[in-house]
Parts: C-alpha cells; structure tokens; sequence
C-alpha cells in the first residue's frame, strides 16, 4: 500500500519510539523510509529544550547542530538497516517544521507521515503549538500519529 514513508524526529524520546514503530510499519509495507530532521538556523543563542542555555559563535552553533542531526538520523538509519528496508535520510534548516516535513513529504514522494505527538498542555502548548496538529491538518497524504 505504502511505498515510501517519512519519519521526522526531532530526537526526543517518544520520537525514537515512533522510529521503531514507523520502521516496524515499513517492513509490513515493503516501503522506503526516508527520515528527516528540520533544525533551526544556528544563532549565537543555542537552546535545549525549548529553553536558552549559553551563547557561542554561529558558526559553532551550526556545528554542533550537525552533529546533532548526524546523530538523530543515525538512529533512523539504523532502525531501517536492521529491518532491511532502504533508506535516505535529509537534515533541513528550517524555523517552520510543520511546513517542512509537509515539504518534504512532497518532494521525496512520500505517500504516510509516520510521526510523534509529544502531547504538549497547558502554556507550553499554547507557545511552541503542536507540529503533529499542523501536518495532520495540512498534509495531503496519509499522517499515522505515534502515542
């Protein structure tokens, strides 16, 4: 049914699980997996967990958060190497996430989203708004939401 199906993580826990699953979900399907990681662009401010935590040159900045994605996508790369199914993995700079999986969904001729929901409540949904709740509503094809 499915051919080719985007995994985006952003690192957290609950998206390695969705990982799993969603590899899991492309071995029923025959499908490629192509994995992303949309970071923002490197700034002298650096952030973890949604939160400034020190300052370094930009271009320090943008180091750090290539070996971030580096790692993130290993894990993709290695859930589908295990599983035997074909795999490209993509690492973006963007400040719209939501917009950029539905992006890349389309360009890499992705047919299913597999993604996380961190169910974030309260004012830090309120604040940082739910990715997920964004593709479901803009995607045009399938989106499987991991809990």
């Amino acid at each position: 049914m499915f051919k080719n199906i985007l995994i985006p993580t952003d690192g957290t826990p609950v998206s390695q699980k969705a990982i799993e699953a969603g590899v899991k979900f492309a071995k029923v399907h025959g499908a490629k997996v192509t994995g992303l990681f949309a970071a923002p662009s490197a700034t002298p401010v650096v952030y973890e967990n949604f939160l400034p935590v020190g300052y370094t040159t930009p271009a320090k900045h943008a180091k750090m958060i290539e070996k971030t994605a580096n790692q993130y996508l290993a894990v993709i790369e290695m859930a589908a190497k295990k599983a035997g199914l074909r795999c490209e993995v993509v690492h973006l700079t963007s400040d719209f996430p939501a917009e950029t999986i539905i992006d890349m969904a389309r360009k890499k001729r992705c047919d299913c989203i597999f993604m996380a929901s961190h169910s974030r409540k309260g004012i830090v949904g309120v604040l940082l708004g739910s990715q997920t709740q964004k593709v479901v509503a803009n995607a045009t094809v399938p989106v499987l939401v991991y809990r």
